[in-house]
């Protein structure tokens, strides 16, 4: 039995996709970073925002609210980079191909050979 979070996978299922138990622990890995570095982020923020508050005093309740969405911001970026990986890793299981996350290559434009006619037959120098 594999497990994903509170439930169990059935056997069958667990046996169709061989990658689950390896993709399920990336998952809660994904995740427990992203908590980490919340609290670490918060706390981290705050302990910075007090040794400054000596030069520049603002009420204890801007000091939370910067640390806190400053860290969630960071969190929210560790955590999507992480589960991005899991889902990579969840489809090289599952096909063996490594999925292409690189930009589309962008044309590039041709010089022109002399001159040419718009649609209306206009000529372009």
């Amino acid at each position: 039995m594999v497990n994903l979070g509170l439930t169990k996978v059935d056997d069958a299922i667990a046996a169709k996709h061989p990658g689950l138990q390896s993709y399920a622990a990336c998952q809660s890995h994904a995740f427990m970073k992203g908590t980490g570095s919340l609290i670490l982020g918060v706390a981290g923020f705050f302990v910075v925002q007090k040794v400054l508050q000596r030069k520049l005093p603002y009420p204890l309740q801007w000091n939370l609210l910067i640390s806190i969405v400053a860290s969630s911001l960071g969190s929210y970026a560790i955590t999507r980079r992480e589960t991005q990986k899991c889902s990579d890793l969840w489809l090289l299981l599952e096909t063996g191909k490594v999925p292409d996350r690189s930009p589309p290559p962008v044309p590039q434009p041709e010089e022109s050979q002399g001159s040419q006619k718009t649609k209306y037959g206009d000529a372009m120098d």
